[in-house]
C-alpha cells in the first residue's frame, strides 16, 4: 500500500475521486438505449447474445415458473435455512423506518399533513458478471416490500446456457418477486425505464452495476427515479497500533477482491504503516498524527464502508458526518454488513456519502402533502398571500383568493 502523509497534496486525489465516465461509455450507453426503446425486445435479445454470448428467444426473456422451481433442485439444502435468518435481520432493520401518515388540525379549520404512499413499481438490477451477487437481491428487495411497493421487478443477466443462477430464483422466489428478466447492461436499464413488449416499464430503478449499467441509470433518470450512481466499492479504516493487523489484512484483502475495490487505511502507527506499506500492494495507508486529523480524513474521504476498529469506537462517531455505513470496532467486518447484519449494503460511493445516504424504505415511498382551509383560516392568511402575489406580478393568483370573499 502507498503510505502518504496528512496535509499531503497526493490526499486531494482520493478527496476528489469521481465517478469514471468516458465519452465511449457515454455515448455507448446512449445509443444502447435508444435501441431498445425503439426496437424493444429484438434489441434485448441481440444485445444479449453479443455481450453475454447466448442467444434467447422471445418467450425466454421472461423467466418461467418452471425455471424458478427447478432452482431449488440445484441449491444445498441448508441455504434456505441460512437464509431466513438474514432475511429476519434485515426485515427487523427496515420495520423500524415504517413512517405513518400524520394530520394535524388548529382551530381555525387548517388541516395540514403528510401521506406516505409506496411506489407503484420498482425495477432491481442485479450484477452478475464476475459473480451473481445473490445478496443484492434481499438487500434491496426486502426495504420495497417492507415499504408497499405492489409490483417489484427483478432483472439480471442470464450465463452463458441460458440460465439465472439458482441462487437469485430461489431468495426471488421466497420473497414473492411478481417478475423476473433475464437482461443486463445498459440494454436491462433500458427496458426497465421505458418497457418493451415482454417487460412493462416502471416507475424507479435500483441496484448496483458496472459503468455501463451506471451511466445507463443516469441517463434515464427523469423518466424515472433511481436509487444513485454507485462506483466501485470502497473501505476506509480508522485504526491505531493497537488494531489487530490480522484483522486489518484480512479486511483489505477482501476490499481488493472487488474488481476496482478502492481502501484506505488511517492510522497514527507508523508500525501499522510499515507493515501495510511491504504486505499489501493495492490501496493508501494515510499516515496522521492523532485521531482528530483521522476523523477529517475520513469525513473528506467520505467512503462507501467505514470500519473504525478502535477499543473504544462510540468515542469517535459523532463525528464521523459522511459515511454510507459504519462499521465499530475489530469484529464488525464490512462482511457482515454486506451479507447478514441488516441495512442494505446499497450504499453511496466515489465521496457521493456527503449528500447520498443507503438504500432506505424513503427510497420506495412518495410523500403527498396535505392542505386543507376552512373560509375563516383562508380569510386569516389572506394579506400574506395577496401581498406576496402582487410581489410577483402574479394577479391571477391574487383574484384566485379574492373570488372565495365575493359571495
Amino acid at each position: 500500500m502507498k503510505v502518504i502523509k496528512y496535509g499531503s497534496r497526493e490526499l486531494e486525489k482520493i478527496y476528489n475521486r469521481t465517478l469514471a465516465r468516458t465519452k465511449y461509455i457515454t455515448t455507448r450507453a446512449a445509443k444502447i438505449i435508444e435501441d431498445v426503446r425503439m426496437n424493444g425486445d429484438e434489441a434485448i435479445i441481440r444485445y444479449t447474445k453479443k455481450y453475454d454470448h447466448v442467444k434467447l428467444q422471445y418467450r425466454q426473456i421472461k423467466v418461467s415458473q418452471a425455471e424458478i422451481s427447478g432452482a431449488y433442485q440445484n441449491i444445498s439444502p441448508d441455504f434456505v435455512a441460512n437464509l431466513k435468518v438474514i432475511i429476519e435481520n434485515v426485515t427487523r432493520f427496515y420495520k423500524r423506518q415504517i413512517k405513518k401518515s400524520w394530520k394535524i388540525r388548529d382551530k381555525d379549520g387548517v388541516i395540514l399533513g403528510e401521506q406516505f404512499t409506496p411506489l407503484d413499481s420498482v425495477g432491481i438490477y442485479v450484477p452478475a458478471g464476475q459473480a451473481p451477487l445473490v445478496s443484492t437481491v434481499y438487500m434491496t428487495v426486502l426495504p420495497a416490500k417492507i415499504a408497499g411497493v405492489k409490483r417489484i421487478v427483478l432483472i439480471t443477466p442470464p450465463d452463458k446456457s441460458g440460465n439465472i443462477n439458482p441462487h437469485i430464483l430461489v431468495v426471488a422466489d421466497l420473497l414473492k418477486v411478481d417478475e423476473i428478466y433475464k437482461a443486463g447492461g445498459a440494454q436491462a436499464i433500458a427496458a426497465l425505464a421505458f418497457g418493451t413488449r415482454t417487460i412493462k416499464p416502471v416507475v424507479k430503478i435500483v441496484g448496483p452495476g458496472n459503468k455501463f449499467v451506471t451511466e445507463a441509470k443516469r441517463q434515464v433518470y427523469g423518466y424515472v427515479d433511481i436509487d444513485m450512481l454507485a462506483g466501485p466499492t470502497e473501505l476506509v479504516i480508522i485504526a491505531n497500533r493497537y488494531s489487530p493487523a490480522s484483522f486489518l489484512k484480512a479486511d483489505i484483502l477482501a476490499q481488493c477482491e472487488h474488481v476496482g475495490g478502492f481502501a484506505v487505511l488511517i492510522t497514527n502507527s507508523k508500525a501499522q504503516a510499515k507493515v501495510f506499506k511491504n504486505e499489501i500492494a493495492d490501496g493508501y495507508v494515510v499516515l496522521v498524527k492523532n485521531l482528530n486529523q483521522a476523523v477529517e480524513v475520513a469525513n473528506l474521504i467520505a467512503p462507501e464502508h467505514l470500519e473504525i476498529m478502535l477499543k473504544n469506537p462510540a468515542k469517535i462517531i459523532k463525528r464521523i458526518h459522511n459515511a454510507g455505513a459504519i462499521f465499530l470496532g475489530s469484529y464488525s467486518p464490512v462482511a457482515v454488513g454486506d451479507y447478514a447484519a441488516g441495512p442494505s449494503h446499497v450504499l453511496p460511493t466515489a465521496g457521493t456519502a456527503k449528500f447520498f445516504s443507503g438504500l432506505s424504505l424513503c427510497d420506495f415511498i412518495k410523500t403527498n402533502h396535505i392542505i386543507s382551509y376552512s373560509k375563516k383560516a383562508l380569510e386569516n392568511i389572506r394579506t400574506p398571500i395577496e401581498k406576496i402575489a402582487e410581489i410577483e406580478g402574479l394577479s391571477k393568483h391574487l383574484d384566485s383568493v379574492k373570488v372565495r370573499f365575493m359571495c
